[in-house]
């Protein structure tokens, strides 16, 4: 029988090591697949390695641990990991979601590891009722987050010319190997900067990633189509581009 597998996201480093080295003496039979210092970074490599487990910082930049728990809900068991219990705590009790606070101590890790063994083997929580328990310590942690200023503008070489793109112009963002290729109503251009870090600078209000290589601005929508496997296809406004979303971004249209 294989081992139980896990992924450890945390932006802090040291946070991580701490955790895994408390999991090798209290579960020596886990196997860590994988560390994530975001919630970009703990998507892909879920996709990558496909844990049973994973074990969520709840404040890191870009998609936090709230946002990357939407995208991994219903395919492995989630662990949150935080600093502030007096804000999470009553949301945690509402919903079979487990949480660790830091500094994680010993006896407490022990209870999650007996908890997360009998779990194994079902299926994951899911419902309402945990997408409730999610929006909710959104909320809380956008409260405490305070007022964010997002990307106003794109710069972009178009021919001998510096571009600047106001982004409400832009429709769609693609990665195009080292580089990122930015449409917008009147024409398209590569930039140096990756689709993680656009998705870390631009309103998730207006734009989401619907791909680990693509980021749709909303506005520009018509309508999402449904396919097999839990994918799905975005057509845009007087556009024919047809742009596929992945099942781990799916999420992002669930309500629409």
């Amino acid at each position: 029988m294989s081992h139980p597998t896990a992924l450890i996201a945390d932006d802090e480093p040291l946070l991580r090591e701490h955790l895994r080295a408390q999991l090798a003496r209290l579960w020596p039979q886990l196997e860590i697949v994988a560390d994530a210092r975001n919630g970009h970074e703990a998507v892909e490599l879920f996709d990558q390695h496909r844990p049973a487990i994973v074990f969520l910082d709840v404040h890191m930049p870009g998609l936090n641990g709230i946002e990357a728990a939407r995208a991994l809900a219903r395919r492995a068991q989630i662990v949150f990991v935080t600093a502030y219990e007096q804000y999470a705590l009553q949301a945690f009790e509402q919903g079979a979601i487990d949480y660790l606070v830091k500094p994680v101590e010993a006896a407490r890790l022990a209870d999650t590891v007996q908890r997360l063994q009998a779990r194994l083997g079902r299926a994951p929580d899911a419902g309402p009722a945990f997408d409730a328990v999610l929006e909710r310590m959104a909320g809380e942690l956008r409260q405490r987050g305070g007022p964010r200023q997002w990307l106003q503008w794109i710069r972009a070489s178009v021919g001998s010319r510096v571009r600047l793109i106001p982004v409400e112009q832009v429709v769609f963002m693609r990665a195009e190997g080292k580089y990122t290729s930015v449409v917008w109503d009147d024409g398209e251009a590569l930039i140096r900067k990756s689709i993680r870090e656009l998705g870390d600078e631009l309103d998730p209000d207006r734009f989401v990633q619907i791909h680990r290589s693509a980021i749709v601005n909303l506005h520009y929508v018509s309508e999402v189509v449904r396919g097999v496997n839990e994918t799905a296809d975005v057509h845009l406004r007087g556009r024919s581009e047809v742009l596929p979303v992945s099942r781990s971004y799916l999420h992002h249209f669930r309500q629409m």
